[in-house]
């Protein structure tokens, strides 16, 4: 949350004011077909077949750019993207790839040592050449353990790299203690020390890295590839496609059905960049970190309040680019084991992720107050991001609930219109869209074939098919694990009731067994 006490009385009010619309649309809309019903049934009903067709469009639309994703990656994940860069003939508007430094910051507490070292060999193996990789691992300054894991790392992959950096960060007072705040110490931590290289912030491509993600061999390349090409490339972001593969099989099957969820998400955003956001791990030029003045410390959210953060910064220039390219990351996991249903701290530590990734609705006060500051920007750019964050809220707590639930309320409510025909064959119609709609998970199941990692050879046939077959409970599932913790992160955010940053564990790999 941004701090308050630096407002004026009427700020806060118009903050508060900001904070409470979120939750209170969304309460409304949920609550207003229960009460219009009782008089308004045909209407209410007609608006539900209206959002019964919006969904088949939708869904079809989805569809089609996760494949159209999918086809991208495929090539792009055939390339030798250094060779490439090589083949870059230099001039105006195009740099020297081989100038091109990535820096890693990569913030960091609890995490297991197996973990934090997948993390940097990943990013040693890349494909791009050592004295051009750069990593900068932050810990709390009181966390020992922490400080002897990066030790270990230094001594192993210090040779590998042009420079491994370890930041300590003292979390100062009035900060939200989290991932954004760490990022907001080490930022500058890390400007200074390339600066002490004698790096030009043009020529450097810093990368927020979740301490659990590992890059693609190909990744900096592919990034570099771009970068050098782009005469925007000092107002762009960089995002990779997030896939939770590391423990794709440990898991319980709910788990794993969220985790498949928002990795077809992201490649459907990917083939929409108009739409695309900065999540969970990115890159982009120093010269863009700087000019965006770093993250904030005092928010939850850090990776879609640093985008707009940039996009203010740029004035609207700011550029999302898709890379198709995945990075590997854990799905949410605990210690605890056993059949999914006594597996409950892993399901709380799915719910609670969703619940912090909802908490992003928070930026809507941040962002509603500089869009009118911002008269630079084109109406129409500041119209269109708005209308796509705002929706996206909106309709991440609304629309699944009214799709499951909201055809039967008018029925339910007022009698007369329960027996009129005009009821039955509006129900006809939208049974067959909606069925037709999830005829479409039969196309997302064949893509998570390709793109998940082998099952366990100790899984049979059917013990295989029953896992992708189980992607057809997310109505349910997505029900408890997206919806219900985005409805709360918007109603704590309406009552002032604000979130607080909690650590996801972190599992080391162990083997695979009762995930079904």
């Amino acid at each position: 949350m941004a701090k308050t006490a630096s407002l004026s009385r009427g700020q806060r009010r118009v903050q508060r004011a900001l904070e409470v619309a979120p939750g209170a649309l969304t309460w409304t809309i949920l609550i207003a077909p229960v009460v219009a019903s009782f008089v308004f049934a045909p209407y209410i009903a007609l608006a539900i077949f209206v959002i019964d067709i919006y969904w088949f469009i939708r869904t079809g639309t989805v569809v089609v750019g996760i494949r159209t994703t999918y086809r991208r990656m495929k090539r792009e994940m055939q390339e030798d993207w250094w060779q490439r860069c090589l083949a870059i003939a230099v001039g105006p508007g195009t740099l020297d790839p081989r100038r091109i430094v990535h820096a890693v910051l990569i913030p960091t507490y609890t995490e297991p040592y197996e973990i934090l070292r997948e993390t940097v060999r990943a990013i040693a193996d890349a494909d791009y050449p050592t004295e051009n990789k750069v990593v900068a691992i932050i810990t709390r300054e009181s966390d020992r353990p922490g400080w002897d894991n990066v030790r270990r790392l230094q001594e192993e992959f210090g040779g590998r790299l042009r420079a491994f950096f370890h930041i300590k960060d003292p979390l100062l007072p009035g900060i939200v203690v989290g991932k954004s705040a760490a990022m907001a110490y080490g930022g500058p931590v890390l400007r200074r020390e390339l600066e002490a290289m004698g790096l030009d912030p043009k020529d450097v491509i810093v990368t927020d890295l979740d301490s659990d993600f590992r890059v693609h061999r190909q990744y900096f390349a592919y990034v570099t590839h771009h970068y050098v090409q782009d005469r925007q490339r000092l107002d762009c972001v960089f995002q990779p496609i997030p896939m939770f593969h590391n423990n794709l099989w440990r898991v319980p099957f709910a788990v794993r059905i969220m985790a498949s969820a928002c990795t077809q998400w992201q490649m459907f955003l990917s083939s929409r960049p108009d739409r695309l956001v900065a999540f969970s791990s990115y890159s982009m030029s120093l010269d863009l970190v700087i000019k965006a003045d770093y993250w904030d410390a005092d928010v939850i959210p850090e990776d879609s309040r640093f985008y707009w953060k940039s996009f203010f910064a740029t004035s609207g220039q700011l550029k999302m680019v898709p890379v198709f390219l995945p990075i590997y990351g854990d799905a949410p996991e605990a210690s605890d084991r056993g059949m999914p249903w006594e597996r409950v701290k892993t399901h709380a530590n799915q719910y609670n992720q969703i619940k912090r990734w909802a908490w992003g609705v928070s930026d809507i006060p941040y962002v509603t107050v500089r869009l009118l500051r911002h008269a630079e920007i084109p109406l129409w750019l500041r119209a269109r991001r708005y209308g796509y964050m705002v929706f996206n809220h909106l309709t991440w707590t609304t629309l699944p609930v009214l799709l499951l639930f909201g055809a039967a309320l008018p029925r339910l409510l007022q009698e007369d219109w329960n027996l009129a025909t005009a009821a039955d064959r509006l129900a006809l119609y939208a049974f067959i869209l909606i069925n037709i709609a999830f005829l479409n998970i039969a196309a997302l199941i064949l893509v998570e074939r390709r793109i998940n990692p082998p099952m366990p050879r100790s899984w049979g046939f059917f013990h295989q098919m029953w896992a992708y077959l189980q992607l057809g409970l997310y109505p349910i599932v997505g029900l408890l694990f997206s919806v219900l913790p985005a409805l709360e992160a918007q109603t704590r955010l309406m009552l002032g009731m604000y979130l607080e940053y909690k650590v996801t564990e972190k599992v080391a790999e162990g083997p695979v067994k009762g995930t079904a």
